[in-house]
């Protein structure tokens, strides 16, 4: 499952591209500011950003500059109401990945966004993760403890792949819900601790030490215990 960040200050526009995108299967996330945006970017890492070009404040030219002057590969569809082929050309020599006037149909918008995704650069999220003898093969979805093999429902996968994306880095419960579960999640309170769970028994089921951790008070973290 991708993750699309949309970035817009128009609060309208928003509810309908995360309705829209969530519909079609993607995990969504949002922002409504640069400053917002560039912190999401690092913080959950998504594979597009449709960024809204006239923000107040940081607009998204200078988060994408700010993006590509720190080496992020984030594709980037640039979506502003400039059309002028002076600007075109500003945003695409800036970094954006492609560039998508308003008003637009929602059918294009999810066309350009699986152009994107085909992309050979985007291959490198279908790569095998790995730590500490944990393995997990986004592209078969096959996971594996050392040599033994086990089984993990969607959800699990889900939130196993994000942990192991994120090695040694401890990740707050509102992160990783927003991540795995979306950012209309509604559901119980302790679906987190129930699908951790789920996860240490199937990656503990030969004995093998505990790799991800509780830290109270925050959330969890991929780590061999010490």
């Amino acid at each position: 499952m991708a993750t699309v960040l949309i970035v817009d200050d128009d609060p309208k526009l928003l509810k309908m591209l995360q309705r829209t995108l969530a519909y079609e299967g993607f995990r969504v996330l949002s922002a409504t500011n640069g400053h917002e945006a560039l912190a999401m970017v690092q913080a959950h890492r998504p594979d597009v950003m449709v960024l809204d070009w006239l923000m107040p404040g940081l607009d998204g030219l200078n988060v994408l500059a700010r993006l590509r002057a720190s080496g992020d590969k984030t594709l980037v569809l640039m979506l502003t109401a400039r059309d002028a082929v002076e600007h075109r050309v500003e945003g695409l020599e800036t970094g954006a990945d492609d560039y998508l006037v308003k008003p637009f149909a929602p059918a294009e918008l999810l066309a350009r966004i699986h152009a994107l995704l085909r992309r050979p650069a985007v291959a490198a999220n279908q790569e095998t993760l790995a730590y500490a003898g944990l393995s997990l093969d986004p592209a078969t979805r096959e996971t594996r403890r050392g040599a033994r093999p086990f089984e993990l429902t969607t959800k699990e996968f889900d939130l196993l792949r994000f942990l192991m994306r994120h090695p040694r880095q401890v990740l707050s419960r509102e992160q990783i819900l927003q991540e795995v579960w979306g950012y209309d999640f509604g559901g119980e309170d302790n679906v987190l601790e129930v699908y951790i769970g789920y996860l240490r028994k199937k990656t503990e089921a030969a004995g093998e030490p505990r790799l991800i951790q509780t830290v109270r008070g925050v959330g969890y973290v991929l780590r061999e215990d010490v």
